[in-house]
Formats: C-alpha cells, structure tokens, sequence
C-alpha cells in the first residue's frame, strides 16, 4: 500500500501563499551563513538546491524564527513575524531536518501536537483527515514513532505540519538516509501537496529527483544565491548538470559547485 490517495490532499490551509525574501541575512551569532538572500516561493512547489554547508537548514531556520534573521520577509505581503509561535499562526509549517518526532509518543499523539493550536473538536477532525491523507498511518496509530524507520517517521512529520492546515509548508531534506523507492513518494507528496492549494518551500540535495517535481529553483552555495528559474531549464541547464549531475567534474579535485562552473565557463568564453 502506498503511504498517500491518488486523491487532492484535503488538510491545507484555504489559500496559496506568496513568500517573497529581500535581503535575508542570518548566521549564528557574529557569523553569518547567508548574506543579502533574496528569493521567492510562489503558490506551487519552490526548491532550493545546494550541497552540505551551503546554508540551506539555516534559510529555513531563519524563516521560522528559530535564529534571527535581517532583511524583509513577506508573507502574502505582510511582514511575517520573528517569533516561532506567531509564524506558525500566520501559517506556516516546518518539517525540519530529523524529522524531530516525539520518539516515546505513539503516531496519533504525535499529530494531535501538530494541530494542539486548534479546539479539541477540530483536532480530532484533522486527524481523520491525516489519515485518509496518509491510509498506511492509521495501520500505525497506535505505533510509537521511535520504533519506526526512518522513512515512516518522514510521513509522520509530514502528516503532523498538515495538521496545523499550512499555507505554506516548508520541507528541510525530506528525502535524507531514506530509501529510493521512499524518496520517490515522499517527493510526490510534495508535489502533491502544492497541486492541492499549499504552497511548499523543499530544501534538497537530490537535485535531479527535486527538480523534476519543481516548479522553480534557486541553487545556494556558500550561503549565496548562484543560479535560480523554472526546474525545468534549471535540469537542462550546463551549469546544473556540470556541478551537480557529474556531466564535468574540476580534474584538480574530483568535484565541483555550480559557482566553479560558472566561473570556469566565463573562462571559456574569454580564452
């Protein structure tokens, strides 16, 4: 059995939200990990690409108020709040990396705190929802999320943001340590996701797999944005698959960014 329908997931908030970044500056005390970020997740699913380090986990704890942030973030043209509590009330939602479920809690006590914002009336009502959304986790209700693996514990998470009806759920390394075959319907559930009316914010290294359920991408490194547009040119574009889909490695190194790419086709062009 699949972990999700073939059907329009019904938990969500009522309408697509528009973030728009201008300016981000976040770090952790005196260092800053992103500098001047500015970026934008339209309704759809918006992804952000780059390898360890490149500060993607930062972006995305930045926007949750979970470290300060400077600059102007707009949530559907309002200042989205800095502290956590208020942002989840605006509507957002982080899946964070780790999952970080309540291990010694079962699968229904773990969602019941994703909607505790809620009345108990309403709560228990999106739970049912959750499980329709996610079938194989009613099997699981009474599952303690500890003894799961590692993908189950990645549609817990998931299922437990849903239940606060985001407008705009954010996904940091949804498909990290998990199996490919789990990769891939943890992915369609995004996409799924965003085609049911919330917007999604991922944060991934899988690049060839995320941009292909994307509709736009950035690529982060050192902290920068270096490349961003539709997923679709992003894929095909040279400097993506050079940096990332092993189509032209540095022979010095062995590796490659995207930032080296660019350069080393400037490079090119002037010799």
């Amino acid at each position: 059995m699949m972990w999700h329908r073939d059907t329009p997931f019904r938990l969500g908030g009522a309408k697509q939200a528009h973030l728009k970044v201008d300016g981000l500056s976040a770090g952790y005390g005196a260092f800053l990990v992103l500098r001047d970020l500015k970026l934008e997740a339209r309704p759809g699913l918006t992804v952000v690409l780059g390898p360890n380090g490149a500060g993607k986990t930062t972006l995305l704890k930045a926007l949750n108020g979970l470290i300060p942030r400077q600059g102007t973030v707009l949530f559907d043209g309002e200042e989205l709040p800095e502290k956590t509590h208020e942002i989840v009330e605006t509507g957002v939602a982080l899946v964070p990396e780790g999952r970080q479920l309540f291990p010694q809690m079962t699968v229904t006590e773990n969602l019941e705190l994703g909607g505790w914002l809620v009345p108990k009336g309403e709560r228990a009502r999106r739970i049912e929802q959750a499980f329709n959304d996610f079938p194989k986790l009613r099997e699981r209700a009474n599952q303690l999320a500890g003894t799961m693996s590692g993908g189950e514990q990645q549609m817990v998470a998931v299922a437990r943001a849903m239940m606060c009806a985001p407008r705009l759920l954010m996904l940091d390394e949804p498909s990290l340590g998990l199996a490919p075959k789990m990769v891939d319907e943890l992915l369609a559930i995004a996409r799924r996701i965003a085609d049911a009316g919330t917007t999604v914010l991922m944060v991934e290294q899988n690049v060839k797999k995320a941009l292909a359920v994307a509709d736009r991408g950035y690529v982060l490194e050192r902290g920068a944005i270096v490349a961003s547009g539709p997923a679709k040119l992003l894929a095909r574009s040279t400097v993506i698959r050079e940096a990332y889909l092993g189509a032209d490695k540095d022979p010095a190194t062995g590796t490659t960014n995207a930032a080296d790419a660019v350069a080393r086709r400037k490079a090119a062009v002037t010799t």
